[in-house]
């Protein structure tokens, strides 16, 4: 009984130690990188990529190696197409917190757009194991993987027909 009390006290100290490597990062920008970064968001939000794109790569200038901003960067390189760039960025998250769902997420939509499947599945089963099948982007990460490969362009589809006409 008398080492109850010091056997409580490490036990707790022990539980809160344990406990604080789970809790999650809270990242805190620069104000003039929240501005961009929301002028990013409401440009992708319309449909506005390139724009987007501008703002977000200046909002990481100020803020260089924050996962939020890499983040948006990613998905307005996957929504203009360009998934091996959005596939760089997701990376580029996953190296400092490889438990991050919305970079594994998006990884996984990425190769799925691709047409890389078989990695994307891995990666929703790595999203399912983290967060369960029935949370938001396990679901819409399934559902990028049931649509497939985006279809590709190809020289044909771009090229300028030859048109004559009369003068």
């Amino acid at each position: 009984m008398r080492f109850a009390p010091v056997s409580l006290a490490l036990s707790l100290a022990l539980a809160i130690s344990a406990s604080g490597g789970h809790s999650a990062n809270v990242e805190v920008l620069d104000p003039r990188a929240v501005v961009l970064e929301a002028e990013g968001r409401d440009a992708l939000g319309a449909g506005e990529t390139d724009k987007a794109i501008d703002s977000f790569e200046a909002a990481l200038a100020i803020q260089p190696g924050s996962s939020r901003i890499t983040l948006d960067l990613a998905e307005a390189a996957r929504r203009n197409g360009m998934q091996g760039k959005a596939l760089h960025y997701y990376r580029r998250v996953l190296t400092s917190e490889p438990q991050n769902v919305d970079a594994i997420a998006g990884e996984g939509e990425a190769l799925a757009e691709k047409g890389a499947l078989e990695k994307a599945r891995a990666n929703l089963a790595k999203l399912e194991s983290l967060c369960g099948k029935d949370c938001d982007a396990s679901e819409k990460l399934a559902a990028v993987i049931a649509r497939g490969a985006t279809p590709k362009l190809s020289a044909a589809d771009v090229a300028p027909r030859a048109a004559i006409s009369a003068n």
